[in-house]
């Protein structure tokens, strides 16, 4: 199965088309949100939309937060619209929701995880604990994590999070 992450932002996301079955990243990339919305439908097909969740730790946020949650709804509402069919086998698109909280205890062990935690976790994963050099690779050679930069790191934290605690359910 093939499932769409996204790190949502105010202006642009990141996101990670994922192979479930072959445990590895299709294609990736950081778009602006009004393109990812086209990509979605002409150029992403897959069963599942996993987006990443803002939650509530208590704290004022400003107004990018209440901006990014309005994205998630977009790129929610427009799946939920696809066309029944088209997606890789499945008669329905799903939606789902992964917290960044979540993304940290499952890849690192720990609410106190960073983004430097996580992105080396991913590394470690994609390389069978070879390194950077088998999971990102150079441009001769390239690993799956070719190219990853900022909010792709995110993106396949949780495409792979969700992955992973699908997979168990069944």
């Amino acid at each position: 199965m093939r499932i769409l992450a996204i790190d949502p932002g105010t202006i642009e996301s990141g996101w990670v088309l994922y192979d479930t079955d072959a445990e590895a990243p299709v294609e990736a990339g950081i778009t602006r949100n009004d393109r990812l919305l086209v990509l979605m439908w002409d150029h992403l097909e897959s069963s599942h939309l996993v987006c990443e969740m803002i939650a509530s730790y208590g704290m004022p946020v400003g107004a990018s937060v209440f901006e990014t949650c309005c994205w998630i709804g977009r790129f929610e509402a427009s799946w939920s619209l696809m066309p029944k069919g088209r997606m890789s086998g499945t008669e329905f698109p799903f939606t789902h929701r992964v917290y960044r909280k979540d993304v940290k205890f499952h890849l690192c062990g720990s609410m106190k995880a960073k983004d430097g935690n996580i992105r080396q976790a991913l590394i470690d994963r994609f390389s069978a604990g070879q390194g950077k050099r088998v999971a990102i690779g150079l441009k001769k050679t390239p690993g799956p994590l070719y190219g990853f930069k900022s909010h792709m790191w995110a993106a396949l934290a949780v495409a792979v999070t969700w992955a992973d605690k699908e997979a168990s359910q069944r």
